[in-house]
């Protein structure tokens, strides 16, 4: 499959990824575990990599299903652009560079704001590190409104399909950050998001929490005053776990308490749209 066909079919980016993901996670399960190289927080266990696969595979058929209408709208959205972009090396970069802006941005929102925090919880439920975690993802996305993020990039000239490839690929590269086995990348981490900075993102230490949204650069984490580094070992987890690995408990369970909060008698619209979209640590304490 040559890269014409990936761009005018994006959604099969990840799958030709697929085969490194499974080598990286077989590689790390028979020499990192079972060489004893890694620490126990980093085990693979079945009933856990089930649960991620199975969230991976949901969150898969949840972006086709709802992939028609975003497309749609983004195809509209793509007549009203401010520039005429000719794709190449140099608008390539730049697209890079400015989806990973935007990608910076919403992945922060995905914890600041209720609503979007009960679709991205799932990722963040799992008390170990290693590369299954990236495939524990949450169908909730569209709902929460993953894609209202790249309509910027589309308004200003970016051919819609390019958009979702270099979405898709920005996902695919963030596969390798979630592991142990790398302790670091020397100095490409003063510009680069790493295992480490990311292993500081899955940490529920009060120090790591809501720090390095990065997604392939860490540089606007550094700009934005959410940087933070790995010093401390890190705790794998939220501070109200989930403590189950059905993965319909998983992806539903914050929204099920934030909707259960919200519809309660008694309380004003107001206090309605607070527990919707105030920050997580508002709606839970």
């Amino acid at each position: 499959m040559n890269l014409a066909t990936l761009v005018n079919n994006p959604e099969w980016l990840l799958i030709v990824l697929a085969p490194v993901f499974i080598i990286c996670m077989l590689a790390e399960y028979f020499v990192g575990q079972k060489q004893g190289y890694l620490p126990e927080n980093s085990h693979y266990r079945l009933a856990e990599v089930a649960c991620n696969f199975t969230l991976a595979g949901m969150h898969q058929l949840s972006d086709l299903l709802t992939g028609f209408f975003i497309a749609y709208l983004y195809l509209w959205l793509f007549d009203w652009r401010m520039f005429e972009i000719q794709m190449g090396v140099m608008s390539f970069i730049t697209l890079m560079i400015l989806q990973d802006f935007f990608y910076y941005w919403f992945h922060r929102a995905s914890h600041r704001v209720r609503w979007m925090w009960a679709a991205h919880v799932a990722h963040h439920s799992s008390e170990k590190m290693n590369f299954s975690t990236a495939f524990r993802q949450s169908l909730m996305y569209p709902l929460a409104g993953m894609w209202l993020f790249w309509v910027p990039l589309v308004i200003i000239g970016f051919e819609p399909k390019w958009v979702v490839f270099v979405v898709l690929l920005n996902l695919g590269l963030q596969f390798f950050v979630h592991t142990q086995w790398i302790r670091s990348i020397g100095p490409f981490e003063y510009l680069f998001n790493s295992p480490s900075h990311h292993r500081v993102h899955h940490g529920q230490n009060p120090q790591y929490i809501d720090k390095n949204y990065a997604g392939v650069l860490i540089i606007w984490d550094k700009l934005f005053g959410t940087f933070e580094p790995e010093v401390e070992t890190v705790r794998y987890g939220i501070t109200k776990p989930v403590n189950s690995f059905n993965p319909i408990t998983v992806t539903f369970q914050e929204w099920k308490e934030m909707l259960r909060q919200a519809s309660q008698q008694g309380i004003s619209i107001k206090q309605r749209l607070t527990i919707l979209f105030s920050p997580p640590s508002n709606s839970n304490g």
